[in-house]
């Protein structure tokens, strides 16, 4: 199953995709015979009732017509406000291009949910920065509160996983000697293109993923390389705080990030185009743009 939102008809809605089409709300609760949650939050608590899954995937079955993905506008497949807990230096490959040993626990930060934006939205390039860099990541969403758990346990608290850009103003990061302001503008958490389901992806820890700029790949590995896999990520910071329904876990980044390009640095550019690819998942693409002109006072 693959969650998405769109705008279509002037406003926002939410849908299930599958192969080129979108199928809304309105459309399978006709199917159904029942109402849906009329937001993706409530929908992501309502299919954690794996019953109630299997029973919107067979209306699917029936419904014969749906919107052609081409014809609407996707947006960030998650509403409300959730949290973002971010992973730094996770993935063996990434340890090795910057010559660091991996860290003996993970190293977590946060992005506001400010910084979200969705497929086919700008990323916007800020004024204060000159190094603008990338970071492919693959995000888990989180479907049940939990608090605690153990590694054994922290799958069964997942609903699925979708395609994250961690976005950096590496100067500012490293001048600040910690990552938070450096990651936290708006717009530098790309998302989407859609949720799919953890039945869906399987192994979270086998999936290829690559970041793109402008048709180059410059990111190309495997989850395989993760340090910390998703059932320690959700255990761990569970022993720091609750998780709830919508809240994102990014779970780092491969080598092959601009400002550790070789022979020298790669970064980002004002009209560059950043893909992140991750196998059963999708592709996330978003444009580099100039940051607006401040309106006059």
């Amino acid at each position: 199953m693959r969650i998405a939102r769109f705008i279509h008809g002037g406003s926002v809605k939410y849908g299930l995709v599958v192969g080129d089409r979108i199928y809304e709300r309105a459309v399978l609760e006709t199917a159904l015979g029942r109402s849906l949650p009329d937001t993706v939050l409530g929908l992501i608590e309502y299919l954690m009732d794996y019953g109630v899954r299997d029973s919107i995937e067979d209306a699917v079955e029936k419904v014969s017509t749906g919107l052609r993905l081409s014809d609407v506008e996707l947006r960030a497949p998650v509403d409300g406000r959730p949290k973002i807990i971010c992973v730094g230096l996770n993935y063996r490959d990434h340890a090795e291009e910057q010559g660091v040993e991996p860290p003996e626990e993970p190293v977590i930060f946060m992005k506001p949910y400010t910084a979200i934006t969705g497929p086919g939205q700008p990323i916007i390039y800020p004024e204060i920065t000159e190094k603008l860099d990338y970071e492919a990541e693959l995000a888990v969403v989180i479907g049940r509160r939990c608090r605690k758990v153990s590694p054994s346990e922290a799958l069964n608290y997942v609903l699925g996983y979708t395609c994250f850009n961690d976005v950096s103003a590496r100067d500012i990061q490293f001048r600040d000697g910690q990552w938070v302001r450096g990651k936290s503008f708006d717009t530098f958490a790309p998302i989407g293109p859609w949720i799919a389901t953890a039945d869906q992806v399987g192994n979270p820890h086998n999936l290829k993923i690559m970041a793109r700029v402008n048709g180059e790949v410059r990111q190309n590995s495997s989850t395989g390389n993760l340090i910390f896999g998703v059932d320690k990520l959700v255990s761990f910071i569970s022993m720091v705080m609750t998780l709830e329904p919508g809240d994102i876990i990014a779970t780092g980044t491969p080598s092959g990030v601009g400002i550790f390009y070789k022979p020298e640095p790669k970064l980002l550019n004002v009209g560059d185009v950043v893909e992140v690819e991750i196998e059963r998942i999708g592709v996330l693409a978003n444009k580099v743009a100039r940051e607006p002109q401040r309106l006059p006072t």
